[in-house]
């Protein structure tokens, strides 16, 4: 297959050179999650549910939900692949985003299984640094967190709220031994230092997309679901559906 296009902006006829979506493909509010095959698992509880594309790891479902738009697209891995997701869907006129996800509590009060609803991010996430010095702020948008905060009160879910440490590594960079226990004593306290600060958890993509949305002008948030306590050194892999039900239903709650 060949295709000509502009090597600054590229794209493969009218479609978006990675998530090869098109205009009128996309709605204006999006959830991001990971995973690919979570595009699905939210969709599913759509009243409409449409597949777009599937190319890489960028994989997108657009729909309906109480008929309310709505659009799902994953973003892979960390803050790279997060970057080129929210380029590609703002140039197709997106313009609310809620990251969904999973993540790894430090704060000792907070379980497997349970909400983080983010309001800012430190960003250790590598790529946000790419648009705008690093004192900026990655800061979720207030109407975004208050109807995530809704959701959980009118659903019963136990929710936390505050800021999240986004690492560009899963390993190190979250203060875990890499291959054969490799570790650096600038990783010896990383933990407790972020406890004092009032962190609550690491994850890998929000500020980055907080920074994106922030600098052009749109809104983000996200919400992620427990799985790891690093204080109980315990993995658990639930929460998920629950993350996935906030963010449908905060997109309703903006939308009302």
């Amino acid at each position: 297959m060949e295709w000509n296009s502009a090597a600054d902006r590229p794209a493969i006829g009218n479609l978006q050179y990675h998530i090869q979506c098109r205009q009128g493909d996309i709605n204006k509010s999006v959830i991001l999650p990971g995973d690919p095959e979570r595009v699905d698992v939210i969709a599913a509880r759509w009243d409409e549910a449409k597949f777009i594309a599937s190319h890489r790891e960028f994989r997108t479902f657009s729909g309906k939900y109480h008929g309310v738009p709505i659009s799902a697209c994953s973003t892979g891995i960390g803050g790279p692949s997060a970057a080129i997701a929210i380029e590609e869907l703002a140039e197709l006129g997106a313009e609310t985003f809620i990251r969904v996800g999973t993540c790894g509590a430090i704060n000792p009060k907070i379980n497997c299984g349970d909400l983080i609803i983010c309001t800012g991010a430190m960003r250790q996430d590598g790529t946000s640094n790419d648009y705008i010095d690093i004192s900026y702020p990655a800061v979720a948008d207030y109407k975004i967190v208050g109807a995530m905060i809704e959701a959980c009160k009118k659903l019963g879910k136990v929710y936390h709220v505050g800021v999240s440490c986004t690492t560009a590594s899963f390993h190190c960079g979250q203060a875990r031994p890499g291959f054969g226990g490799y570790t650096q004593s600038t990783l010896d306290d990383k933990i407790r230092d972020l406890q004092r600060a009032g962190v609550l958890n690491f994850e890998m993509e929000a500020a980055t997309i907080l920074t994106l949305a922030g600098i052009y002008g749109l809104r983000a948030g996200a919400v992620f679901a427990v799985v790891a306590d690093r204080n109980k050194n315990k993995f658990v892999y639930s929460g998920i559906e629950d993350s996935i039900i906030i963010a449908n239903e905060a997109i309703k709650i903006l939308n009302s």
